[in-house]
C-alpha cells in the first residue's frame, strides 16, 4: 500500500461524510454472499470430499472474514475521521439504534419463520428447536454455551453464529474506538494499537485449543475473529492518510493465498488437525480478506472495483444480508422436498442454482418489508446529518463453519 502526498482523505466537506457506500463495496458484498450459499452447497452435496478441489469449496467459508472485514472498516470509518477532524465522536447512542435497526428487524422475521417451518419440516436432528432455543437466537447468544452442536445448533440457522459474533462487534466498537482514538490524532499510534488487538485472536484460539479453561465453542466468539475486523479498522485509516492497494498487487497475493490455505495448513476436511491450524487458519483469512477488501476501500478505480461496482452485482449487494438469512433453510428445503436429493448426494451447481433462484426473490421480499426507512432530510440534507455516522450497511455474513473445539481440540464443524 502506498500514500499519497495530498491532502488527508479525512479532510472532506461534510457531505462527503454522508456520501453513499461506495457501490463496489456493495458489489463485493455479492461475492462474498454467493461464497457463503457455495460452500453450504458443497457441503450438503459431499463436494467437499473431492480432494484439493474440495478444499477449495470449502475455503469459501472466506465469504465470512470478507463481510467482517467490511463491517470493520465502515463501523469504525465514521470514528476516525471525526478524530482526525478534530470534532466529536459520532452518538453511540444514534449508532445503536442504526445497528438494532438495521438487522434486527430482518433477523427476526427469518428466525421465527425457520422455526415454525422446522415444527413440520424434520429432516434431522434439531437440538434448538424449542422455545429455550428460540429465545437464545433471538437475543444472539445461541453460540454462548459449552456444547452448541449439542444443544442449540439448528440446522436451518446454521449460519446464525456470525450474527453473534456480529452483534459482540458492535457493542463492544463504540468502547475500542474510544481507546484506540483517545489524545492527538496519530494514524501510527492507532495502527499500532491496531495490530495489538489483532494478536487477539491467535492468542485466544491458542488458548481455545490448548487448554479447557474456555467453552468448547469459544473458537465462534469475537476474540476468535477479532483479526476480521480489525484489517477492516486499519483501512479506514490508512484511508484518512490517502493510502492505496492497487488491485493488480493485492488481488493475485490473495488469490495465492487461498491456494495455500486451501492445502492442509488450513485444515483438514474430515479427520483431526493440528493445534495450530485454526489459529494460521484465521491469520490468513484477516489478510485475504483484507487484501480483497483494500483496493475499493482505498479508493481504488481499477477494473476490479469497476467490476464490483456493476449494476447485478450492486443490486445483489443490496439484500446480500437478507440472501444470507434465508440461504439456509431454502437449501434444506429445496434438497429435501423440491430436488429430493439424500444429504451429501447431488451436483453443488444444480444445489447452487435451485436455491438461488427461490431464495433472491425471497430476500428482496424479506428487503424490502423490513430494510430502514429513509427520507431525503434524514440521507443528508439537514444539519443533523452532516454529522459523522456509521453507515447503515455494514453488516456481516457468514455460516456455520467456525471454529467450535471438539473432541480432539481445534476441530471445524461444517453445516
Amino acid at each position: 500500500m502506498s500514500a499519497s502526498t495530498g491532502v488527508p482523505r479525512s479532510r472532506v466537506p461534510a457531505g462527503r461524510q454522508t456520501a453513499p457506500r461506495d457501490p463496489a463495496l456493495t458489489g463485493l458484498r455479492t461475492v462474498a454472499a454467493l461464497s457463503v450459499v457455495g460452500t453450504h452447497a458443497a457441503f450438503a452435496t459431499g463436494y467437499l470430499n473431492h480432494g484439493y478441489l474440495g478444499a477449495m469449496y470449502a475455503r469459501m467459508d472466506m465469504g465470512v472474514a470478507v463481510f467482517f472485514v467490511l463491517s470493520g472498516f465502515l463501523l469504525f470509518r465514521p470514528w476516525v475521521r471525526a478524530a482526525a477532524d478534530g470534532k466529536p465522536a459520532p452518538s453511540v447512542l444514534r449508532y445503536s439504534r442504526h445497528r438494532m435497526r438495521r438487522i434486527v428487524p430482518a433477523y427476526a422475521v427469518t428466525v421465527v419463520a425457520a422455526f415454525e417451518i422446522y415444527t413440520v419440516f424434520t429432516p434431522g436432528p434439531n437440538p434448538a428447536q424449542s422455545l429455550y432455543g428460540l429465545l437464545r437466537y433471538l437475543t444472539f447468544t445461541q453460540i454462548y454455551t459449552d456444547n452448541y452442536l449439542g444443544t442449540l445448533l439448528h440446522p436451518g440457522l446454521s449460519q446464525m453464529w456470525s450474527m453473534a459474533v456480529e452483534v459482540s462487534f458492535y457493542i463492544a466498537l463504540p468502547a475500542i474506538a474510544s481507546l484506540l482514538l483517545r489524545g492527538p490524532w496519530r494514524p501510527g499510534r492507532v495502527l499500532a494499537g491496531l495490530a495489538a488487538l489483532a494478536a487477539v485472536t491467535p492468542a485466544w484460539l491458542m488458548l481455545a485449543d490448548l487448554t479447557d479453561v474456555l467453552p468448547n465453542s469459544a473458537g465462534m466468539w469475537l476474540p476468535g475473529h477479532l483479526a476480521w475486523f480489525v484489517g477492516g479498522m486499519a483501512l479506514a485509516v490508512l484511508q484518512t492518510i490517502g493510502a492505496r492497494c492497487p488491485a493488480i498487487v493485492a488481488v493475485p497475493v490473495a488469490g495465492i493465498l487461498y491456494l495455500a490455505v486451501s492445502t492442509s495448513i488450513g485444515g483438514a476436511i474430515v479427520g483431526p488437525d493440528p493445534w495450530w491450524v485454526p489459529t494460521v487458519k484465521a491469520v490468513l483469512y484477516a489478510v485475504i480478506a483484507t487484501l480483497a477488501v483494500a483496493p475499493p476501500a482505498l479508493a481504488g478505480r481499477d477494473s476490479y472495483s469497476r467490476l464490483l461496482a456493476s449494476k447485478p452485482l450492486v443490486w445483489l449487494g443490496e439484500i446480500s444480508y437478507e440472501i444470507f438469512l434465508v440461504h439456509v433453510a431454502v437449501m434444506a428445503l429445496t434438497m429435501h422436498l423440491v430436488l429430493g436429493w439424500p444429504i451429501f448426494t447431488g451436483s453443488m451447481p444444480g444445489l447452487m442454482t435451485v436455491t438461488l433462484a427461490l431464495t433472491i426473490p425471497a430476500a428482496w421480499l424479506l428487503h424490502r418489508t423490513t430494510r430502514p426507512q429513509t427520507s431525503a432530510r434524514s440521507a443528508g440534507s439537514s444539519a443533523e446529518s452532516a454529522r459523522p455516522r456509521c453507515e447503515a450497511a455494514s453488516f456481516s455474513s457468514g455460516l456455520s463453519s467456525a471454529a467450535v473445539r471438539l473432541e480432539p481440540a481445534g476441530k471445524n464443524t461444517g453445516s
